[in-house]
């Protein structure tokens, strides 16, 4: 009998346990981000490009030294010797091309002319190392806003087709990247490029394009973190991809500490809605790091840090990007090779070597 109670006791006991636990609701274990990104092993060489980014002085709060030692580009001008390590750092990464940005020759005449002169310098010194060129959009100094849009504006427009023009002797240059045979032509802050009518503007823009000889895949960049239903009037019928802002770049740490995970469910769903809703392709766009106390040394946002933490941290989010890569054009884009401002570099420094070089030849090349 005794024994009998037992049996009885501890089958009511876990009755009432299992009735809890199941009335308990929701655990850690249901969260839609608890999961792992496994390791993707590379069968097929990713196309990498890294973004280059232009500065008069190295700013002096930037807490690590570049291995080529802190340079600066007075006037745009970068020393050669220092391009040339780059061009062979960039060889140890295996990345397939540099981004250079370039602004308006019409309205910001100045900072075109320092742009130019950083490309040039690249230009001196380079063998076949491909570059592409991104276009930096900017709304305040054509005066457009949602209420003046560029149509409505026949001298601003002329002024922004012929601010892309000015660029065919580069696009006419042998190591321009080329993605199926087109130039590669990226616009930055596409999301506030002002148009009733997107898909005039940029049908305008490859219609003389394509009188000069050339064909573009226009790649429009979106800002970090917002939704892929939020432009579709500035994106569809008018560019062939779309990549966010660097997701790295985090101010708030609840982003921070899932951030491969919330990287991975955004960019999934970004990637369907702009394939099934715009016909567009999406570019995966990392960071190796960041460091806001930088330029705000008192912020209490996140830093993404380097050492084993940081390393761990970017080798998961580049298989973030190989997960969400276009399989057309396996296109990946790396903010940045040099933005040592903002903490985001690849560029060797003293402290880390080539460690975040090996780690995008590891992750992305056979």
């Amino acid at each position: 009998m005794r024994s009998l109670f037992i049996c009885a006791f501890v089958v009511l006991s876990a009755f009432v346990y299992s009735c809890r636990k199941s009335n308990a609701g929701p655990s850690v274990d249901d969260n839609i981000l608890n999961y792992k990104i496994d390791e993707i092993p590379v069968t097929q060489d990713y196309v990498v490009g890294s973004f280059y980014t232009n500065f008069t002085a190295f700013n002096p709060n930037v807490p690590l030294t570049p291995v080529v030692g802190k340079y600066g580009m007075p006037n745009g001008v970068v020393d050669p010797t220092v391009m040339t390590q780059q061009i062979a750092d960039a060889g140890k990464a295996k990345l397939d091309f540099f981004v250079f940005s370039f602004r308006s020759f019409n309205l910001d005449y100045n900072n075109f002319k320092f742009d130019s002169t950083v490309i040039q310098s690249f230009l001196n010194v380079n063998g076949s190392m491909k570059f592409a060129l991104s276009y930096t959009w900017d709304a305040g100094k054509y005066g457009l806003t949602t209420a003046t849009p560029l149509e409505g504006n026949p001298t601003k427009l002329a002024q922004f087709l012929d601010d892309v023009q000015r660029l065919s002797g580069l696009f006419s240059n042998s190591n321009y990247m080329k993605v199926g045979g087109k130039i590669l032509l990226l616009i930055r802050n596409a999301q506030v490029l002002y148009s009733n009518d997107n898909p005039s503007i940029y049908k305008s823009l490859r219609d003389q394009l394509s009188a000069k000889g050339f064909q573009a895949y226009i790649v429009g960049m979106q800002d970090a973190w917002t939704p892929p239903a939020r432009y579709p009037f500035r994106f569809k019928g008018c560019v062939d991809a779309i990549y966010h802002d660097s997701y790295s770049k985090v101010s708030s740490w609840d982003r921070y500490y899932l951030l491969p995970q919330t990287m991975d469910q955004a960019w999934i769903y970004s990637k369907k809605y702009f394939s099934d809703n715009y016909s567009v392709d999406y570019i995966p766009n990392i960071s190796p790091a960041f460091n806001p106390k930088i330029n705000n040394p008192t912020t209490t946002n996140p830093v993404f840090p380097r050492g084993d933490t940081g390393v761990a941290l970017f080798k998961t989010l580049c298989n973030v990007a190989k997960k969400n890569v276009s399989t057309t054009t396996r296109l990946v884009l790396i903010d940045s090779f040099n933005d040592w401002a903002n903490g985001t570099e690849l560029e060797p420094a003293t402290t880390y070597g080539d460690t975040y070089l090996n780690i995008v030849k590891s992750e992305f090349k056979k």
